[in-house]
Formats: structure tokens, C-alpha cells, sequence
């Protein structure tokens, strides 16, 4: 049987390895792990009043699992959030979250700077259904206020963005959602539960990718939509239940594990982040380095009234566009070329021919991604050893620019 936390409260680090444990009678010092599809009833008349909603009991491992419900409640209160429910993937984390809200008819206001995939549900899929998305510059406030002067159901946003790490003023947008009757969707994986907390700053409901910094090392995938009691309970678990896009008990047990560490792995890479961010400043190679911490960085005030910290990633312009790209890429030896992101091993993509290819060059052209764009999530090696491997890359790099302009 588990003991009771103390009831003063927690600090993240002690909350990442303590918080949500719930222990079996066999009392063991690992969160346990419990691959079982279904449970079962001590007699028909418990499965009766379990299934009526009368009787705390496991039914079926898509609707609820003790190993699961150790991480949603530890990332619940990580995260300051009454609830939380995981999900297979951060793409389904964003999806249920949308659609579980929505009807025919709604409008939904987003931030034009969205991953590639959310801007799809926004620009594709909502539309399929009769609901209208309208999206906006984040950084705008102007925009912001048009789009939110009349009724809408539903905003979405990241900040820091994916890739170019454009900031959001959430307090503003949400007071302005608010008065549009709107609730507000905020996409948190840049700054992860550690640096900032989008349920203090207005917002109504925070997705993550838990294949991110959660488990943090390149292992399993999953995702987390947290939100106050009434609207998990009400209007989430309901589409969650019967669409189906649960995470596995295994791959909830790979993240309660990996969060434990979650508090280490974040703040060494920040500070690795911020040293690189300086030195690629510095390199004649690189057009612009941007990172939420820097004071070049164009919303760096904002960044310091929002986060505690600048994140994990690092975006830059290369000169010399795609061809330089490439090169800088393929000349790296130690750093690897993949779009994840959050891991403990560093890696860069180019968003133009991968994360954001689909939405087209005129969009990218909006959101400030060029053929020269080149995101760096900044792992756990030596910061002098990445340093050392950005350099030689952008030394190639350079070298075909330079062959071009001859």
C-alpha cells in the first residue's frame, strides 16, 4: 500500500519521482507495470455497479490502467492540473482535445505558428466537419483581438513555437478567448511542465507529447491532455473512452520512469542550449540564432515574464539556403539528423523538406522558415564536444557557399 504523500507541497523534482504512486500489496519500490487488457469482478453484481458508474473498479485497460493512472496523476500534479488523461501519442493528445470540444458549426482561432501536423487538423480536417479555423500571427497581438472580437469555441497555440520558437502572449490572448466564450489549447512541449505553467498564465487545457522530454530518450511514444475536473471528466474521458487512443501500460511506465529524471535532463540541456545559441550567434555562417533566453532573441522580455528557462532548442538561418543546409547536416558526425525532438542525444532537422514540408513554401514563407532553417535539439553530450561538431559542419557549410558565389 502506498503512503501518503506529506500534505505541504512538493517541489517538481520530488513531484517527477513521487507523485502518482499507488502501490500493490506486494509493496514494490518501482512504479508497478500492469500489461493486462481487462480486469475482472469479484462477482456480477460488482461489474454491474462499476460499469454504472457506482463502484471505483478497473474495467478495460482503453478506459483505465493502474500503470497509466500513476502517470496521469503524476503529470496532473506536475503540472498544477485537476486531471489528466494520457494518450497514445502527442498527435492524439492535440486531436482529442480539439475534437472532444468541438461541434459542426464552431470556430476555432489559431496560431499560424503550429507543428505541421496541427495545422493539417486546423486547416484540413476541422473544415471537413463544418467548423472554420482562422488562424493568425502569434506574436500579433492586433490580429489576435480581430479574430477574437467575435464568438469562437476554441484557441490553439504553442508557445515557444516549433521550429522558430515565436512566443505568444498567453495572459493577453486568454483574457480575450475568454470573452469570446472561447477555451484555450495550449501547446507545451517546448517549454515542457518545468519552465512554464499555461494554467497560471489563462490558459484552459495544456497538451503534451510525452514522447519528448518525458521519456526523453528516444524510447517510446505517448502524449497528455490536462485540464480542470469537470471538463476531463465531462467532456474528455467521454471521446477518449470510445475512440480509443489510449497510451499502453508499457509505454506509461517507460515515461513515469523517464520523468523521474525529467528535472536533470531539462535544465543541463537548457544551459548547453543557451551556450550554443551564443556561439552560433557569433558564426559569419549563420544568418540569425534564435533561443526564447537570448536577449537577441525578438520577444526575449516576453520570454522572461512567461518561462523560467529558454527550453531545449536552438532554430538558425544558414546562408546559402537548402544547399547549405544539406551539407551542414550530412557533415555532422556526432549530432543526428531526425525529427524528434527533447531527447537525450542531440538533433537537428531541416523543417522545410520534413516537419513543415506540407504546408507549403508560401506558409513556411509566413512563419519565417526559410530553405536555410535548421532546428537543433540540444541532447546531454559535453557542450564543448557539440560546439566542436556545429563548428566543423558549419565550416562545410560554409565552404559551398562560398563555391556558389565564386
Amino acid at each position: 500500500m502506498s503512503k501518503s504523500l506529506p500534505e505541504r507541497s512538493l517541489r517538481p523534482a520530488t513531484l517527477l519521482v513521487r507523485g502518482g504512486t499507488n502501490r500493490s500489496n506486494h509493496d514494490e519500490t518501482s512504479e508497478a507495470l500492469f500489461l493486462t487488457s481487462g480486469f475482472v469482478y469479484d462477482n456480477a453484481e460488482q461489474a454491474e455497479a462499476t460499469f454504472a458508474g457506482t463502484a471505483t473498479h478497473f474495467q478495460y485497460s482503453r478506459f483505465g490502467n493502474p500503470t497509466v493512472a500513476m502517470l496521469e496523476a503524476r503529470l496532473a500534479a506536475l503540472e498544477g492540473a485537476e486531471a489528466c488523461r494520457c494518450t497514445a501519442t502527442g498527435m492524439a493528445a492535440v486531436h482529442a482535445a480539439l475534437l472532444s470540444h468541438l461541434k459542426t458549426g464552431d470556430r476555432v482561432v489559431a496560431s499560424r505558428a503550429l507543428f505541421g501536423s496541427c495545422h493539417w487538423i486546423i486547416s484540413t480536417l476541422l473544415p471537413r466537419y463544418g467548423i472554420t479555423g482562422e488562424f493568425v500571427d502569434g506574436a500579433d497581438m492586433a490580429q489576435w483581438e480581430a479574430a477574437l472580437s467575435r464568438p469562437a469555441a476554441l484557441v490553439l497555440l504553442e508557445t515557444p513555437s516549433n521550429p522558430m520558437l515565436e512566443l505568444v502572449d498567453l495572459p493577453a490572448v486568454a483574457a480575450l478567448a475568454k470573452k469570446a466564450g472561447a477555451i484555450v489549447v495550449v501547446d507545451n512541449v517546448f517549454a515542457t511542465p518545468l519552465l512554464q505553467k499555461p494554467l497560471t498564465l489563462g490558459a484552459d487545457v495544456v497538451v503534451y507529447s510525452c514522447t519528448k522530454h518525458m521519456d526523453g530518450q528516444g524510447r517510446v511514444l505517448g502524449g497528455a491532455v490536462l485540464g480542470s475536473k469537470k471538463w476531463v471528466e465531462e467532456v474528455l474521458q467521454p471521446f477518449i473512452r470510445n475512440t480509443g487512443p489510449s497510451i499502453s501500460p508499457f509505454n506509461a511506465w517507460v515515461v513515469l520512469k523517464g520523468l523521474e529524471t525529467l528535472h536533470l535532463r531539462v535544465h543541463a540541456m537548457c544551459r548547453s542550449a543557451s551556450a550554443i545559441a551564443d556561439f552560433l550567434a557569433e558564426r559569419v555562417e549563420v544568418q540569425r540564432a534564435l533561443y526564447p533566453y537570448s536577449a537577441r532573441h525578438p520577444q526575449y522580455a516576453l520570454a522572461q515574464r512567461l518561462m523560467s528557462g529558454g527550453g531545449t532548442v536552438v532554430t538558425f538561418d544558414l546562408a546559402g539556403g537548402k544547399d547549405a543546409a544539406f551539407r551542414f547536416c550530412n557533415a555532422l558526425k556526432l549530432i543526428d539528423v531526425s525529427n524528434n525532438l527533447g531527447d537525450s542525444k542531440s538533433m537537428v532537422t531541416h523543417p522545410a523538406t520534413t516537419t513543415h514540408m506540407r504546408i507549403g513554401a508560401e506558409e513556411r514563407a509566413r512563419l519565417g522558415i526559410s530553405d536555410g532553417t535548421i532546428r537543433l535539439s540540444v541532447g546531454l553530450e559535453d557542450v564543448a564536444d557539440l560546439i566542436d561538431d556545429l563548428a566543423e559542419a558549419l565550416d562545410a557549410a560554409g565552404e559551398a557557399v562560398a563555391r556558389a558565389a565564386e
